[in-house]
C-alpha cells in the first residue's frame, strides 16, 4: 500500500512539474535567459557566478510570469486553437486562481532577484512584463501592430544582460536591443505564417498584411536585412565598448545571408514548409550570432 501511495504521489509531482513547465513555457524561457546570459558575458569585466545565477533564475521568473499572465488572459481563446487547447488552464488541469498565484509569485521573486543585481535590471524586467501582458497580449486580437509592440519586450533580454553586468544603459545595450528587435519580425512572422489557420480560430491578427502573401514575405525580407545591418554594426567601432572583429562580423553576416535566403524562398513559394524552414533558421541565427559575439570577446 505504501508503495502504491508513494508511486501516486510521485506521479502527481511529475504532472505538477510538467504543467509548471508548460504554463511558464520552459523552453522559450530558457532560450530568452540564454540571450540575457550572452549579454551579461559581453558586458562583464569579471564574471561572477552569483550574478549569473541571479540573472538566470530572475530572468526565468520574469519570462515565466509573462507567459502565465498571457495564458490567463487568453484562456478562452487558447481553448479554440489546436496547438494551445491542451495547455493547463483550458484543459482544466490548473485553475485560474492557481495560475495567478504562480504568476504573482514569479513576478515578485523575479523583481527581487534582478534588483539584487541592480535596480536598472529589475526596472527593465518589470517593463518587459508590463508591455507583454498589458499591451501586446490585448492587441493580438485587434491589430497586426501587436507584433511591433511585442518586439519591444522580446528584444529586452539581450540588452538586459549587459545592464545586469554594468548597471548602465548606453549605446552598447542599445545596439544589442536593436539586433534582437529587428530579429523578432522575421522570426515571429514565419511562425505566424505556419500557424495562420490556427491563429484565425482564436481571432489573432498576427501577419502584417493579414494574409500569407508577397506583402508579408517582402516585409520579412526587409526586416531580415535590417537585422543583418544591426548585427555587424559593432565592427565599425561606433558602439562604445561593444566590439566585433572583422572575422566575427563576416561569420555573422554569412549566418544572416543564410537566413535571408530562406526569407527569399518564402517570398517565392509562399508555403508553410518554407515558413517553417525560415523559422528554424531564425532560431539558429539568434543563438549562433550571440555565441559568436561572446567567443569573439574572449579570444
Amino acid at each position: 500500500m505504501k508503495t502504491a501511495v508513494g508511486t501516486a504521489r510521485s506521479t502527481s509531482w511529475v504532472h505538477i512539474f510538467a504543467d509548471f513547465k508548460e504554463i511558464t513555457k520552459a523552453r522559450l524561457a530558457i532560450s530568452v535567459v540564454f540571450s540575457s546570459i550572452a549579454g551579461y558575458l559581453l558586458g562583464a569585466d569579471t564574471i561572477e557566478t552569483v550574478s549569473l545565477l541571479l540573472l538566470f533564475f530572475g530572468g526565468y521568473c520574469m519570462v515565466g510570469a509573462s507567459n502565465v499572465y498571457n495564458q490567463i488572459i487568453e484562456k478562452d481563446l487558447d481553448a479554440l486553437m489546436n496547438r494551445t487547447r491542451n495547455r493547463p488552464i483550458p484543459a482544466g488541469r490548473m485553475s485560474v486562481n492557481t495560475a495567478l498565484t504562480v504568476a504573482v509569485v514569479l513576478t515578485l521573486l523575479g523583481v527581487v532577484l534582478l534588483y539584487i543585481l541592480n535596480p536598472k535590471t529589475a526596472m527593465f524586467g518589470a517593463i518587459s512584463i508590463f508591455l507583454y501582458t498589458s499591451i501586446y497580449t490585448p492587441l493580438k486580437t485587434k491589430t497586426p501592430l501587436s507584433v511591433f509592440v511585442g518586439a519591444f519586450p522580446g528584444a529586452i533580454p539581450f540588452m538586459l544582460g549587459w545592464v545586469a553586468a554594468t548597471n548602465d544603459f548606453g549605446i552598447e545595450p542599445g545596439t544589442l536591443f536593436m539586433i534582437q528587435f529587428f530579429w523578432q519580425f522575421p522570426h515571429f512572422w514565419a511562425l505566424a505564417w505556419m500557424l495562420d489557420e490556427d491563429y484565425k480560430k482564436g481571432g489573432f491578427k498576427m501577419l502584417p498584411t493579414g494574409k500569407k502573401d508577397t506583402g508579408t514575405a517582402l516585409q520579412i525580407i526587409m526586416y531580415t536585412i535590417w537585422m543583418m545591418v544591426a548585427s555587424v554594426m559593432p565592427v565599425f567601432g561606433i558602439t562604445g565598448r561593444l566590439h566585433l572583429s572583422i572575422v566575427a562580423a563576416v561569420v555573422i553576416f554569412i549566418l544572416g545571408m543564410i537566413m535571408l535566403i530562406f526569407a527569399f524562398r518564402l517570398y517565392e513559394k509562399r508555403d508553410n514548409i518554407s515558413a517553417k524552414k525560415l523559422m528554424l533558421a531564425s532560431v539558429s541565427y539568434i543563438t549562433l550570432m550571440q555565441i559568436v559575439y561572446v567567443i569573439d570577446k574572449f579570444i
